[in-house]
């Protein structure tokens, strides 16, 4: 029993009782070997974050503030200000101030891996104020992405309304614009805020060559010696994060890609010119009741986000051949190539030995995926980039569930950060490990390809190898036994 007091018209005190459960025989035992007549002092309490919690990097001054903050929150009397009781320590131990993985540890990961070994904290439409469809546009999600730790911002660009400049909006919608130029200055001024690990833009380009090129010198002179540049071919190998510190990297489609998708897209339609005109609009392939729609759309082409304007975007004023040979200073700004190449599925899941890409699916198009090919997008995420993007019904700015992406090595589940529920807490906290870097190493046995050369399969039910049980006690006294199976990978 806690026994608590409150004022009453800044005069009388009145106490009541908590009904709170005493620490167990284990807790208090430890108590005691680190404590003296009662008290846990600083010293003592440095020592078991050092001895017993294994805290290497704990020092005095952080037991000192979990000492003044549990003696704000217990309301210690004059006797147990200078330490902590039992009481307190046990709330402590049980509390807030105490999380599963210390923050002490900071970036522990080994950070030398190819990019593409790691889970990355990715926004989607970062931009976004609110809802999909009618919010407004600004830099202010951005900067409040950024200083949570986000690595991976997006960005629609299109042109303004005088045609001559570039804003960023979610095209085809009732959102409103911001210019280009400020997301960019807000991104160079908070990027590594938070974390000074490399940040990825992703570019969903619906411009002209000449706006291209604009874009180019306007990245160019507001990011400078922050850009990283991989030249014109793209990369044959991901970098390290760490041979990135405090790197800004743009992802989008090559000019000469984007032209080959449309040319492609082009074709495609015009086989297809009986069918419905609703199964050819990227707007109407996705309906309400997902599990119909995934076994109607068998045979549906990408549903991609940048591929999807592709099929509406208005480019009939620029012919093929300026396509081809615009905007040279924009490509070169791109250091990891996106896209998907010519084919299905299987050919977009293709590892091509000699280069490195991204490679991005709708969440539907992803859920399709790994009924079929669940092996090759494992392999594909070992060498290559992933991203998967939050399905267009999502209005209201909510997510999915991101382990489904995780389980098969997807590296960038881009999510709606200015949304709200279970799916975005589940983001936020699996970030928070490695230090809150933005970047979290994937387990062994997604990188690893067996002597048979088979990899990793979530679908199949592994032997168990050995089953843990361990008993924990809540700070409300009641006794819980968990069981944990280690399986053979």
């Amino acid at each position: 029993m806690s026994k608590q007091t409150y004022r009453i018209c800044l005069c009388f005190r009145r106490g009541f009782r908590l009904k709170v459960a005493e620490a167990p025989p284990e807790i208090k035992s430890l108590f005691e070997r680190y404590s003296e007549n009662g008290i846990m002092i600083v010293d003592h309490l440095h020592r078991f974050l050092m001895e017993v919690q294994g805290e290497d990097k704990a020092t005095k001054e952080n037991a000192q503030a979990i000492i003044d903050t549990m003696k704000e929150f217990m309301h210690l009397n004059i006797f147990h200000r200078k330490g902590l009781n039992l009481e307190a320590f046990f709330r402590f131990l049980f509390g807030d101030l105490n999380p599963p993985q210390s923050p002490s540890l900071g970036v522990h990961h080994d950070m030398t891996a190819p990019l593409s070994h790691y889970f990355i904290y990715t926004g989607h439409n970062s931009y976004v104020t609110g809802n999909q469809f009618s919010s407004n546009s600004s830099d202010v999600p951005i900067m409040k992405a950024l200083h949570r730790g986000v690595r991976v911002i997006e960005l629609d660009i299109w042109p303004n309304s005088t045609k001559d400049g570039v804003d960023v909006r979610h095209g085809r919608t009732l959102t409103t614009p911001v210019e280009l130029i400020k997301c960019l200055m807000s991104i160079k001024e908070h990027a590594f805020s938070a974390s000074s690990h490399p940040v990825v833009l992703t570019l969903e380009d619906h411009l002209t060559p000449d706006l291209q090129a604009k874009v180019a010198e306007m990245v160019t002179e507001t990011f400078g010696d922050l850009l990283y540049t991989s030249g014109p071919e793209g990369l044959k190998e991901f970098p390290s994060p760490a041979s990135l510190m405090k790197q800004l990297i743009i992802s989008t489609k090559p000019p000469k890609k984007h032209l080959e998708t449309k040319i492609v897209k082009e074709k495609e339609n015009e086989s297809q010119k009986g069918k419905d005109s609703a199964d050819e609009d990227a707007w109407g392939k996705e309906v309400p009741d997902l599990k119909p729609a995934l076994e109607a759309s068998d045979k549906q082409d990408e549903t991609e986000e940048g591929e999807d304007h592709l099929d509406e975007e208005d480019l009939d004023d620029e012919d093929s051949k300026t396509q081809q040979i615009a905007a040279p200073e924009y490509k070169r700004i791109i250091a990891i190539h996106a896209g998907k190449v010519k084919g299905g599925l299987s050919d977009w899941l293709r590892v091509d030995p000699n280069e490195v890409r991204r490679l991005s699916l709708s969440e539907q198009e992803f859920e399709k995926a790994i009924k079929t090919h669940g092996a090759e997008i494992i392999r594909f995420t070992q060498r290559n980039l992933l991203r998967i993007f939050p399905k267009i019904l999502r209005v209201d700015s909510s997510n999915y569930n991101p382990l489904i992406g995780w389980m098969y090595g997807a590296q960038m589940v881009a999510f709606n950060m200015q949304g709200y529920g279970r799916s975005l807490w589940l983001m936020h906290g699996m970030f928070r490990a490695n230090g809150g870097c933005g970047y979290v190493k994937k387990p062994d046995f997604l990188l690893t390809i067996d002597p048979s050369n088979e990899v990793f399969d979530p679908k199949v039910r592994l032997p168990t190898k050995k089953t843990l049980k361990q008993t924990g006690e809540s700070v409300y006294g009641r006794r819980m036994v968990f069981g944990f199976s280690s399986h053979t990978f």
